[in-house]
């Protein structure tokens, strides 16, 4: 694909994290070293002991921990954590590492500029445990998808697919930790095209560059052969 010009004004993101962000890392260096045409405004997590608030510290990026348990229902505290983020006006909502269910009101306010990482290449495997489950049905590929995130669970148009072989000796643990170094890679790349302007979702398509991508998204792998 072919670069296009990139926007002179920075994009704004704030991520969303519950534990101990090493997609958030690669986010934050992304754009520490100018590839990702943006500035992370705020990370926030529903968990006040998130590694990623650490981490995010430590970049000096402001960063809140809105405690979900302290909310009567799943509403308000979507509420609350809309109003949080909009104070920051985010043109980008990343999740990254995010355990909650969200509202449909809550991800239809943000439509079109809210991104999720699944550790699974969707369709297959929506949900939790999905390395258990790909290694239980004998598949022989993994791997992990970015999508646009709509109200159905995990069930966004995908970006971006990153597969990885699974061998015989392969556990859950060291399969995830295989599909994690491929996350680290895919998502920057996905929220570079969106910053870059080349990245859209209208009418639950993906284009990049104006033109539609197929239903399974970029195959990450086949980008790396051909440069």
């Amino acid at each position: 694909m072919t670069d296009s010009i990139q926007s002179s004004t920075a994009k704004r993101l704030v991520i969303l994290v519950s534990g101990g962000g090493s997609n958030l890392q690669s986010l934050i260096d992304g754009c520490a070293s100018g590839e990702i045409n943006a500035s992370v405004s705020a990370v926030i997590s529903n968990n006040p002991d998130a590694g990623g608030l650490a981490r995010a510290a430590k970049a000096g990026i402001p960063n809140v921990a809105i405690d979900h348990r302290t909310f009567d229902s799943r509403e308000s505290f979507d509420q609350a954590l809309s109003e949080l983020i909009d104070s920051f006006s985010p043109d980008l909502v990343i999740l990254a590492g995010f355990m909650r269910i969200l509202t449909a009101q809550f991800v239809t306010h943000y439509l079109g500029r809210i991104m999720n990482i699944h550790p699974s290449l969707l369709p297959a495997y929506p949900g939790l445990h999905t390395h258990r489950r790909a290694i239980e049905a004998g598949d022989q590929q993994a791997g992990a998808t970015v999508h646009f995130v709509t109200p159905e669970l995990d069930g966004g148009p995908s970006i971006i697919q990153a597969q990885v072989e699974i061998d015989s000796s392969d556990n859950e643990d060291s399969l995830a930790s295989k599909v994690l170094g491929f996350e680290h890679k895919i998502y920057p790349e996905a929220v570079k095209w969106f910053c870059d302007n080349r990245l859209v979702m209208e009418n639950n398509q993906v284009k990049i560059d104006n033109s539609p991508i197929s239903e399974s998204g970029i195959i990450y792998n086949l980008i790396e052969r051909s440069s």
